[in-house]
């Protein structure tokens, strides 16, 4: 990869942390809004060309399985199409990693069909207010916030997603009708009704998915390109990589050929796809309401039928998308900025003139290894993939008819398998046994509703840290003093378990004893700490001993200063605190005032 391409997700230099932002109007901050900016100058030809070979390849795999993700999303097959072509155009002039496209995904195909009841007026207006919230977050900066979702409650959610979309193409693959979309009543209907499985369908999607395993591995498995091979070998090697990359488009195609080919003779054994609307539909703002056959809804209830959908989707949508990005990113070293990427996303459903779409984020994390595994070199690939899924609109919807469900259904579970992470339960349970409980809790509270589970999943995991914020882990050293060390920061949770601890051990013993307070790992308190603190020097004091202090950071000593606490005695090491406790003469504790603190910490007091 050429030098200069590093323009696009450059790493910083080391002292760009230290240095002011940059104005939004200065080259810098234009070029940081406009990623462009910085890799379009340097464009090439044979850039050009490894983009066009990337975007082609990411376009066959997009265009069967968006088809695919619309079945799912309970949607028109269209509108899959229509949210795959959209956000490969913003991306190209907002996105910040090479090789990431914007599309729709299996799980958020999923959560559109949890809040839009199969509406598309429905999911035009969520991907519209998803992408208006993302924005917000992003020019508000706000990405921190995904942080307090753990990695286990996301593998809860992406596991118990895997398993409900897979389950929820049972009914495709095996031609069965009527089948409702709740998950146990899916699974109970399916059961119940699989003595109406069709045959033609059945086998069909069985084979379909026998072809994707065996084109997959294949893919797996083809030897690198070495220079030195003969030009057939490479020739053949450059075949087999094409055929493998667009098995998708291969196996769905074949599919529909076996279709046409039964219904020319007038017998008909699958299920299809059925009527595709042609081309682009009208340009037309958000549906701010919809007629049903009830009357009007307005949008304030479609607001209120979507309910939490609109926290779900798109916050949901940015883990995936700076997940998958951040990703690839580290694996090609070169950074992303999550901010700019929150931009991105929420910039392709709200840009006007707008097209109906559903929710999309950065695409799996298997398409993006075909953009990345092609030799994409910048974001102009998803150009080639949005104009493919264009000529799809207007050349292909006929042919689409003929695409049979159960290969779709194929398609989608294949798709989604991977995504199923079992090895995850042995892990944690090596690692942190805890972290099994957020990720049981959400993985099964996922089945009945998805925002219960996130809800409950990260609620547990913020649970697990504030437990371990109220009562912080505390090394002590018994001896003639007593000595006590926080392992972690110390915040009004811990007040109370701090002063039980050292109550117990030095005021309640016979006869009460000195204790030393060891702050090395404490790097900040606020003022329920200090009420703590002072009630602790006050039963010290009366009980005629002393509560010394050891390794205070500025910080601690700046708020200690502040609220000019009396009778505070610290020493610069454990050693010299001991001494004075045990009588020793010759050293003297620093008081709590400026004029007795360290020369090195006053001038840090006063920077």
């Amino acid at each position: 990869m050429p030098s200069s391409l590093k323009a696009l997700g450059q790493a910083r230099p080391s002292g760009a942390s230290m240095a002011p932002p940059a104005g939004c109007c200065s080259p810098a901050g234009v070029q940081r809004r406009l990623p462009i900016l910085a890799w379009l100058p340097d464009y090439s030809v044979q850039w050009l060309k490894m983009d066009f070979i990337a975007g082609l390849s990411v376009g066959l795999t997009v265009i069967p399985q968006a088809l695919a993700y619309a079945e799912v999303a309970g949607l028109p097959p269209q509108y899959g199409l229509y949210s795959a072509f959209m956000g490969c155009f913003v991306y190209f002039f907002l996105g910040t990693s090479r090789d990431v496209t914007l599309g729709p995904t299996a799980i958020m195909s999923l959560l559109v069909s949890f809040y839009t009841f199969h509406e598309p007026a429905y999911a035009v207006l969520l991907a519209f207010l998803s992408g208006c919230i993302q924005l917000a977050m992003g020019f508000l900066r706000l990405g921190f916030l995904l942080d307090f979702i753990s990695c286990p409650v996301i593998k809860g959610f992406t596991s118990a997603a895997t398993i409900t979309i897979g389950f929820g193409q049972i009914k495709n693959l095996l031609g069965l009708q009527d089948i409702p979309r709740q998950f146990f009543l899916q699974v109970y209907q399916t059961f119940r009704k699989v003595g109406e499985t069709r045959v033609g369908d059945a086998v069909l999607g069985l084979v379909c998915m026998v072809l994707l395993l065996v084109l997959k591995l294949m893919r797996d498995h083809v030897p690198p390109v070495h220079p030195e091979m003969p030009p057939g070998v490479r020739l053949s090697h450059g075949l087999v990589w094409t055929a493998t990359t667009a098995r998708n488009a291969l196996v769905v195609s074949f599919a529909a050929l076996v279709a046409y080919s039964f219904e020319v003779t007038g017998y008909q054994p699958f299920v299809l796809t059925g009527q595709t609307a042609e081309g682009l539909p009208p340009v037309r703002t958000p549906p701010f309401s919809v007629t049903t056959a009830n009357g009007t809804v307005s949008f304030t209830e479609m607001v209120q039928d979507m309910g939490a959908g609109l926290a779900v989707v798109p916050l949901m949508g940015l883990l995936e998308s700076i997940a998958v990005a951040k990703s690839f990113a580290s694996q090609n070293n070169y950074r992303v900025d999550a901010n700019q990427e929150l931009l991105a996303i929420g910039k392709a459903p709200t840009l006007p003139p707008r097209l109906p779409q559903t929710p999309t984020v950065p695409v799996l994390p298997s398409r993006t290894a075909v953009n990345a595994q092609s030799g994409v070199c910048t974001p102009a690939g998803g150009l080639v993939t949005g104009a493919l899924v264009l000529l799809s609109l207007d050349y292909l919807t006929s042919p689409f008819y003929y695409i049979p469900k159960s290969a779709l259904a194929a398609v989608t579970i294949m798709a989604v398998a991977p995504l199923f992470d079992a090895s995850i339960f042995r892990t944690l349970w090596r690692v942190k046994r805890l972290d099994l409980l957020p990720l049981c809790v959400t993985f099964l509270l996922c089945f009945w509703e998805v925002q219960y589970g996130i809800l409950a999943g990260t609620l547990v995991s913020v649970l697990i840290l504030l437990h371990s914020v109220a009562r912080p882990k505390m090394q002590v050293s018994e001896g003639p003093v007593l000595v006590l060390q926080p392992a972690s920061g110390l915040h009004f949770p811990a007040v109370e378990a701090l002063r039980e601890a050292i109550l117990s051990r030095a005021l309640e013993a016979s006869p009460p004893r000195c204790a030393v307070l060891e702050c090395t790992h404490v790097c900040s308190i606020d003022y329920t700490v200090v009420l703590g603190l002072e009630e602790l020097l006050g039963d010290f004091h009366r009980q005629g001993v002393t509560l010394a202090f050891v390794g205070l950071q500025v910080p601690v000593l700046r708020v200690l200063l502040s609220a000019d606490l009396k009778g505070v005695q610290y020493f610069s090491t454990l050693e010299e605190a001991e001494k004075h406790l045990s009588q020793e003469p010759g050293i003297q504790p620093y008081n709590i005032s400026e004029d007795s603190v360290p020369e090195h910490k006053v001038a840090l007091l006063k920077a």
